[in-house]
Parts: C-alpha cells; structure tokens; sequence
C-alpha cells in the first residue's frame, strides 16, 4: 500500500463496545476470490460508508451479513456477542436489514400490507387490518411520509417505496440498515429528504452503513468510511480526515487524472450531420422534439425525472412508435419500427437498466457480446462457437474487460463490466448512432472515466453518441451541446462555453427559455 495512504488509513480503537463487528471475512467462488480476511465495524449511532470500486466485495460482505451468501471464514458479532447469520431471517432477528438498490415490494399490494407482509397482525386467524394499518401509518409518521398507507405501492414515486423499505425495516425492530446504492435514482429534492430521514434515524439510536459510488453524499451524510479494494479492506478513517482524491486512491490504488473534456462545440458545427429529428412527439411523453447529431459529437440530453429523455430516445430506437414527426439518417427519412430495425439502420441503445435490457444475465460473455449482429458468427444460419469466442476475446482485450476468462455468466460480474459488454455488443453491432442512457449510474470512479474513454472514442471514429445523464458534472464533462427538456419538450441548447449547473437546472424546472440554434 502508498505510504501516504497509511496515515489515512488509521482507525482509533473505539472505547464503546460495536454494535456490529464483522472479522476477518472471506469467501471465494469458482475461479474468483471475493473477500480475504475482511474486517468491518459499525458503531452505534452511526452512519458509516463502504466505499470501493466494482467487484471490490462490497456486495459480498453485504450478502453474508444478510444471510443471503455463506461466509467461507470469520466471525459476526452483535452487540459483543457471537451471532451465526445463515438465513435472511438470522439476520433480521440479529436487528439487521437490507435495503437493497431494486426493492423487495410488492407492487399491487397497499404500503401497509407490504410492510407487514409475512407478519401480518391477526385475531382469531384473521388478518387485523385495522391494526396493521395504525401500525403502519405510526412508522410512516415516524419518517415524515405523507401518503396513505392503504396507497399500492405501484403508485407511489421511487422515493416513496424507500420509505416503505425503511419504515419495513423498522417494524422488525432493526437496528442495523443497510442501504445499497440508496440515491441512485433519487432527484435532489428527494435525496435531501433521505438524508434528513437517516439523520433522525442516527439520532433514535439506529446506525446505517450506507453504500455509494457518489463520494460528494459520503462527505454530507457519513461519519466514517471504509474502502474495500479487489476483497481486500485498505482501511477506516473518519470522513472528517479524508477528502475525495484520497478516497479515490484507495478505492483504486492510484490516482485518476482530470478528464479532459471532448471536442469543443465550435468544432461541431464543421462536422457531418448523422442523425436529425424534426418534430417528433408521442402522446403526453414528449412533445415537438427536434434536434441534430453529427459524426465525431456528443450530444448530452438534461433534465429532471420525467422530463421525457428515456421515451424519447426508446422512439428513435424503435422501441415505442412515435404519434408524429420524423427521423432522418445521413440525410434520408427513416421509421424505426422495432428495436431489431433500428438496428439494422445502425442505431445502438446502452439503456438506463442493463441487467434488464441491456443483457441476458444467464448466458456468457459471448452471447451478449453477438447478440445484435449473430449472422456476423453464423454460417447458413448455424451459429459458430468458435468465432463467437473470437469476438468476445477482441473484445475483452480492446475494453479491458476484467473478467476470470470469455465464458464467465454476465451475472456473476460487477456492474462496470457489465456495462462495458453492452458496450462492446453495440460496438459489434457497428452501430453509428449509439445512445447511452445513464450511462455510469451505479458504477464506481474508475470505471466511470473508463466508460467516458469509451464513449470519447467511439465519437472520435466518426459516430454520433447521445447521451442521457441525470449527473449533471458528468453531462457537463462529456458533452460537446447540451439539450435540456422540460416536461417533453426541448427547452434549450447550451454550448460547454455557456453551460453551468444553474443554467441547466433553470432549463430543466422551466423558470426560462432559452432559444434554440
């Protein structure tokens, strides 16, 4: 380890007794060690982040502490005492709950029933509804929330559900939460209201270890960090000892220089148009929409959640059918009228759920790698072993795609190596208009600024990139135009020379119009 890092890296030995002590953890799977000999401690009344790259055995460590994984060494201590955690239900009557990033609701049930689900209260053999809904609507009290506990869950907005989550949390009496990736699809607003409610939740006595690759929210919200690196713990240290480049360093054991930023827009008004829209619009979802990307830009698209980004660009992929207006490729009129004709016109779409969308998790790198362009490995209609291995091997050597070798299951890899093979299908693919959208959410800061290398080259071969980001320093980075939308529409196109964080934000809540070039 830096020498530098040592001093950081130093923990006092707390006087009180922890409420959670995890020691010496380790566990491997075939071909892959996850954890060695980790150790992790959480006070209480604590908010305590862990911090580290993709496949740095944060998950790991959270899984065995859930009873969701096995650990292969160590022990688990709660309040001091031994505690043998082999079953979600161990963990949850040793007072510790996950919160995990896809939450565990059921959709078409009401808020109190979910949050009861399995511990329903009843008299005489009959659920009580009566008390389970006092029950419930005292914890949402207890958290600010003010929708109805008999609302479906499917109702209520992201933010929302997390309250469910955590209020679920609390009816198990559990003094130890877990929150994974808990802002990754949160507005401001919405994350204000989170951290007010772990602060409260800090202060009746409850710790939190709270898990983000959004450093700038461990510096508001936590009180120690630790960071793990390839399953191994680098150190502890209170946040107040750390700023951002040291966490960085131990997150990946060097540091990461300054991104420069991509072609300047007085460049792109010289480049070659590849993609034009003109009027489009669909239903309530967006309205009037036009714009232009050239060979060689990176067009980044602002705006709020539910401004109409995704089900803009799921249009032009062909994924929905527009009610109106028209796409032109290279000059021609086009109307993608699937996602499989969109691709053979050459558009690409990374979409904001890859797990979902953007791969088949049960198959191997090869299959999602020549999934959208399988007559490229196949001869008569016979599909080629060997030149699929191929094509997943130029691969894995061109991204430096970290992976035990080329037949490893999608699922079993972090999620910036997944991210870079549907990256690498669409490359494959040979896509000239290729779409991101949110495109390094939930991935670490190194392999952000890889994906932004990526995607710098991918504009620099002569095709066009859009890119839809809810991170407003990264649209502001990657960006050689900025469109922002407001409610479906287009409010505006700013230049790098004239964007800011305001600027956006003041286009994107519709407070002014800014003309469109």
């Amino acid at each position: 380890m830096d020498e530098s890092l040592i001093t950081l890296t130093a923990t006092p030995v707390a006087a009180e007794t922890p409420l959670l002590l995890m020691e010496d953890i380790s566990k491997s799977f075939p071909g892959v060690r996850a954890l060695h000999n980790v150790s992790f401690e959480l006070r209480p009344s604590e908010i305590h982040a862990l911090v580290g790259e993709n496949g740095a055995g944060k998950s790991t460590l959270i899984k065995i502490l859930a009873g969701a994984l096995q650990r292969d060494a160590g022990e688990v201590h709660v309040n001091g005492r031994p505690t043998s955690i082999r079953t979600p239900q161990d963990a949850i009557a040793a007072g510790i709950s996950v919160i995990y990033q896809e939450f565990n609701l059921v959709p078409y049930l009401s808020v109190a029933e979910n949050i009861y689900l399995g511990r329903e209260p009843q008299t005489w053999g009959i659920i009580d509804f009566g008390t389970m809904r006092a029950g419930a609507r005292a914890l949402l009290d207890r958290l600010g929330a003010t929708f109805s506990e008999t609302a479906l869950v499917n109702e209520l907005s992201v933010a929302e559900q997390q309250m469910v989550e955590i209020a679920k949390a609390l009816s198990v009496e559990s003094k130890v939460l877990v929150m994974d990736e808990p802002s990754a699809t949160l507005t401001e607003h919405e994350l204000e209201s989170l951290f007010e409610q772990m602060r409260s939740l800090r202060a009746s006595g409850h710790s939190i270890i709270y898990i983000s690759h959004r450093l700038e929210e461990i510096f508001e919200i936590a009180d120690r960090v630790t960071v793990l690196r390839d399953g191994e713990l680098v150190g502890t240290a209170p946040v107040s000892e750390l700023d951002a480049p040291a966490i960085i360093r131990m997150m990946v054991g060097r540091d990461l220089t300054q991104e420069p930023r991509p072609t300047k827009a007085a460049d792109v008004s010289a480049l070659q148009e590849l993609l034009r829209v003109e009027g489009l619009s669909r239903g309530t979802h967006f309205q009037d929409v036009s714009f232009t990307v050239h060979r060689g830009e990176i067009l980044g698209i602002a705006g709020l959640v539910g401004a109409g980004r995704t089900e803009l660009v799921r249009a032009i992929f062909g994924a929905d059918r527009p009610t109106r207006g028209q796409i032109y490729l290279n000059g021609k009129p086009v109307r993608p009228r699937s996602p499989a004709h969109a691709i053979s016109l050459g558009i690409g779409l990374v979409p904001e759920d890859r797990k979902l969308q953007g791969l088949i998790l049960g198959m191997a790198i090869p299959g999602n790698v020549t999934l959208a362009r399988l007559g490229a490995v196949s001869t008569a209609g016979i599909l080629s072993g060997r030149r699929e291995r191929q094509a997943a091997e130029d691969f894995i050597a061109q991204l430096d795609i970290a992976t035990p070798g080329p037949y490893q299951l999608a699922r079993n890899l972090s999620g910036g190596t997944q991210q870079k093979i549907v990256l690498a299908k669409w490359l494959f693919a040979r896509s000239e208009v290729l779409i991101f959208d949110e495109p390094t959410r939930g991935i670490d800061v190194g392999a952000k600024q890889e994906i932004h290398n990526i995607m710098r080259s991918v504009a620099s071969s002569g095709r066009a990139v859009i890119m839809i980001s809810s991170e407003l320093p990264e649209v502001l980075r990657m960006s050689d135009r900025i469109m922002v939308m407001h409610e479906g529409r287009v409010a505006g196109f700013l230049t790098p020379e004239e964007a800011t964080q305001e600027r956006i934000m003041t286009l994107a809540t519709g407070e002014k119009e800014a003309p469109t070039p």
